[in-house]
Order: structure tokens, then sequence, then C-alpha cells
């Protein structure tokens, strides 16, 4: 009995300790050079939600079907000009009957069930669509895909410092960069760098977060994420 009950407070120790080192919520911290400064902790009420797959997958059929223009039109046998005499007699042509040049089976004519004008807007209650950012928040921060940066420090637009910054971190693939507020310079700075896009931390989407692995973040980011996506009881709180 006693070696079964050490074996049991051996793993559960072991468990401990895997989930100590592995925790989402710390995540490497970097200064305006890009040389790391320890990790920082995220705020629970954003990035430690259950990732929910169904309110993630609904919110990007949204915010896709609501960039639709739905412009596409066609025009049908009242909306199509000419045709209004009979192209020929009715018999005696050997040819097929037609009362109209603009008939849907002519050339140049009518279109049928074709597209009309039409929105594709869906609707989605805003605790759902805060509830689908926390949730690939949440799973960005579970696949050790966020970093957090104190500030940008950029003179002038210049895309070899955006980019020297983004070595300096080791970045290998899409990045997302949030600032706090509007920044021409840095903005201007990070454009021409394929694999990155600057957003503001108010306008956070779930197609950027989807269409891009890594997340910086400016680290007055974080402040304001919790205050503009945390659930409605912990606001109240």
């Amino acid at each position: 009995m006693p070696a079964a009950k050490t074996t049991t407070k051996t793993k559960a120790t072991a468990k401990k300790a895997k989930e100590t080192e592995a925790n989402p919520l710390q995540v490497p911290f970097f200064d305006a050079l890009g040389e790391r400064n320890g990790d920082v902790d995220l705020p629970k009420a954003i990035f430690d939600e259950k990732p929910n797959v169904p309110v993630m997958h609904q919110a990007y059929l949204r915010q896709m079907a609501n960039a639709r223009q739905g412009t596409a039109s066609t025009k049908t046998r009242a909306t199509v000009h000419g045709g209004g005499a009979k192209p020929y007699r009715q018999k005696g042509t050997g040819r097929a009957r037609h009362g109209s040049i603009r008939e849907p089976s002519m050339k140049g004519g009518a279109v049928v069930f074709g597209p009309h004008p039409r929105s594709y807007a869906h609707d989605m209650p805003k605790q759902m669509r805060r509830l689908a950012l926390r949730s690939a928040l949440s799973q960005k921060a579970i696949d050790g895909q966020i970093r957090v940066i104190e500030s940008f420090v950029f003179d002038e637009p210049k895309t070899k410092q955006a980019a020297d910054l983004m070595d300096a971190i080791g970045f290998d693939n899409s990045i997302l960069v949030v600032l706090p507020a509007p920044n021409v310079v840095v903005t201007r700075s990070f454009e021409n760098l394929s694999g990155a896009k600057t957003i503001l931390a108010r306008n956070m989407n779930i197609r950027d977060l989807f269409t891009h692995t890594y997340l910086l973040l400016s680290k007055d980011c974080l402040e304001l994420l919790e205050e503009n996506f945390s659930p409605r009881d912990k606001k109240n709180k």
C-alpha cells in the first residue's frame, strides 16, 4: 500500500508541474527591440475561455456572408431590351416556333432564375460574437501562438525595421499585429510585409484570427480586450 500511495503522489506532482510549465495564460513578453523580457500573464476573462467550435464557425460564416455585396443581377424577359415583335411567322418556315428574340433559349435573351440584388446578412447576438472571439483567442493561447510586446518604436515608416523586429521575436508564419490606437507609422511599416496585418484591438474579428497564425499584441491592448470583450457577468462585477 505505501508504494501505491507514493506512485499516485508522484504522478500527481508530475501532472501539476506539467500544468505549471504549460500554462497557456503565460506568454512571452518582448521589449520594443524584440528582446525577450520574461513572460506576461494574459487576462483570464478573455484568454481562459473553453473554445466553442460551433459558435466560432457560426461567427466566421456570419462575417464572410456580411462581407458579400449581393449586387449580382440578371435581366428577365420583362427587363431585357427588345424582342417585342414575333421574329417570324408561326407556321410554314420549318423552324421551331418563337414569339420573341429575347426568350431565354435565344442568344442575348433573358436569364431564367438568375441572381438578383439581395442581402446576405446574418444576425448573431452580441454575446455570441464575443464568445466566438474569446474562444478563438483562447485557442491561440493554448496553441502557444500569442506574443506580447511592450510597444512599437518607429520614428518613420520602415519596412526593414518591422521585418527585423519580426525576425528578432522569431515569427515563422503569418502575423496579426494588434494596436491599441491608430498609428500610421506602425501600420505603414508592416503593410508591405507578406503575411502581416495590423488591426486595432477594438476591431478584433474572427476572420483575421483564423487567417493569421501568430498574434502580436501591444501590452496596452490587453486591458482594451478585457474591457470590450469580457463576458457580461464579469463586466458587472
